[in-house]
């Protein structure tokens, strides 16, 4: 297993995270269990939550991962582990989430921090994120800005001053951003620097063989502001593992949960990924083995979040650190991704 620097902070993070969203919807606390145990003795020390965990979030499973987390945490050696979550922001219209409150402001920075401590029994988090902009920006699966969406919005020199408060608390060590776009990413570098705040050390953003639109004007972003990506769905919500070309399995996520990863059901996505399954047959290798590689090749990943929701497809993704893509490898992957760009972006 590598491990990273997470940009300029003292992480040093393993290039698998494991990833944590089914945690008490698709996975009983036993189950937790036994992927996390697992997940560490393969040399994972990265583990990734979020306070809205699991998905798709509701008011009667709300909090269950990081109590599961927690449960299972407080019988290792938590100096050995980095432990990420997030908090919400606004716009999602979970009136059960803090009393409906979402800004990312003061006050729910604080009981967002303190709740998520006590559910997970530690006294610190190494990596807190805000999970979406407080501002408005098209996200999941959106692809057009609009300014007439616009809204009223926490300042972002604001935002990292409370993050410097708690930080000095010792409650979080460093603060990361996800589902940002380049904006974002430099407008929190730069007031960092300008006002001596805190600086985010990582963005987390989906990125897979079917959504690269990272490659672009996020990677200089990234690039500049030595904001390295954690990269969430490496493998399409499944779809780049083939399980999906022939129909919907019984107990997938997308079987399960009706409208949900709306965004894979876009034209040239089934076409994209039969060319991917293609590939990694001809060169002896699983689709999920393939589509993993290809995300930790990327200079610009730190580390890839894998999730599961059985421990054989937690062990086959994990093993995928031992795939090493090669220049024909990356050639036929660049020539399908030319064919069919983004498809799912």
């Amino acid at each position: 297993m590598q491990y990273n620097q997470l940009g300029n902070s003292d992480l040093q993070v393993s290039e698998i995270c494991l990833g944590t969203m089914t945690y008490g919807r698709q996975n009983t606390i036993e189950e937790a269990y036994q992927q996390l145990d697992h997940a560490i003795s393969q040399g994972v020390n990265f583990i990734d939550a979020a306070e809205m965990y699991p998905v798709p979030p509701s008011a009667e499973t709300y909090g269950f991962t990081e109590s599961y987390i927690g449960e299972w945490l407080k019988h290792q050696q938590r100096e050995q582990l980095i432990i990420a979550t997030k908090i919400a922001g606004p716009g999602r219209g979970f009136k059960w989430l803090r009393d409906g409150a979402k800004a990312i402001d003061r006050d729910n920075i604080k009981q967002a921090v303190d709740d998520s401590l006590k559910r997970l029994q530690t006294d610190y988090i190494d990596l807190y994120q805000i999970h979406w902009p407080d501002r408005y920006v098209p996200r999941f699966g959106q692809t057009v800005f609009d300014p007439s969406q616009l809204k009223e919005t926490v300042p972002i020199v604001e935002q990292l001053e409370v993050f410097a408060d708690v930080i000095k608390a010792g409650k979080i060590r460093y603060i990361g951003l996800s589902n940002e776009t380049p904006w974002g990413v430099v407008q929190f570098s730069q007031a960092a620097k300008q006002f001596d705040l805190p600086k985010v050390v990582s963005i987390q953003n989906a990125y897979n063989l079917l959504n690269r639109v990272f490659d672009g004007a996020l990677a200089e972003a990234v690039y500049y502001e030595n904001v390295p990506l954690l990269a969430y769905s490496p493998l399409g919500f499944g779809y780049l593992t083939g399980k999906y070309l022939n129909g919907k399995p019984e107990k997938a996520r997308v079987t399960l949960f009706e409208n949900f990863g709306q965004r894979y059901l876009k034209p040239n996505v089934n076409k994209s990924v039969a060319a991917y399954v293609e590939i990694a047959q001809r060169h002896q290798l699983s689709p999920a083995q393939l589509a993993i590689a290809f995300v930790r090749s990327r200079w610009f990943v730190a580390s890839t979040i894998i999730g599961a929701t059985t421990l054989e497809q937690l062990k086959e993704n994990i093993e995928s650190i031992n795939v090493v893509l090669d220049k024909e490898i990356l050639a036929e992957i660049d020539a399908v991704h030319t064919q069919y760009p983004n498809p799912a972006p």
